[in-house]
């Protein structure tokens, strides 16, 4: 009987372990993740392209910004999504972008608040030029208290990685 078991448990192992890897990704990467992950596909971190990301599922905010006139529709990855991809444990995350800015963005944030890793606004892909290719994006207009400054700082644009703390 032990044996079988054996058996069984070693057929089975592959499809559990299969399960939690990450593709790797076959395009540009325009996210990292590093820190308290479990869920890896480039030695200690998880990398994404375009692909893999919307692979996750694509969310829509309908919000304004103070950057942006008007309301603006966003689409994207919910950050929620990508932390359960790479099995993020933590407190905190801190976003940076490519130009080197950070955030410190509590971890409860992602599901509180239904963050989204925008890829699009309002229909069109998000360049450099216009914030992206990842903006971090908010649904403020939903909660009052994410129109002061405190929250503003966490929108972070071109976003390129995220550590999980």
């Amino acid at each position: 009987m032990r044996r079988i078991a054996a058996i069984l448990f070693c057929l089975l192992l592959p499809s559990v372990v299969s399960a939690t890897e990450l593709p790797k990704p076959k395009g540009e990467v325009l996210l990292t993740v590093r820190g308290m992950i479990s869920h890896r596909n480039a030695g200690t971190e998880a990398v994404f392209d375009r692909a893999n990301l919307e692979a996750l599922g694509l969310a829509t905010i309908r919000t304004s910004t103070p950057w942006t006139d008007g309301v603006v529709e966003f689409e994207g990855v919910p950050l929620k999504a990508v932390l359960a991809a790479v099995g993020g444990k933590g407190k905190e995350l801190v976003a940076t972008a490519l130009n080197d800015y950070k955030a410190n963005l509590p971890m409860s944030d992602a599901e509180q608040y239904r963050v989204l890793l925008a890829l699009r606004m309002n229909g069109r892909d998000l360049s450099l030029r216009d914030r992206g290719p990842l903006w971090i994006v908010y649904p403020r207009d939903a909660h009052a208290e994410l129109r002061s400054n405190s929250f503003n700082v966490r929108w972070v644009w071109a976003l390129s990685t995220l550590e999980v703390r």
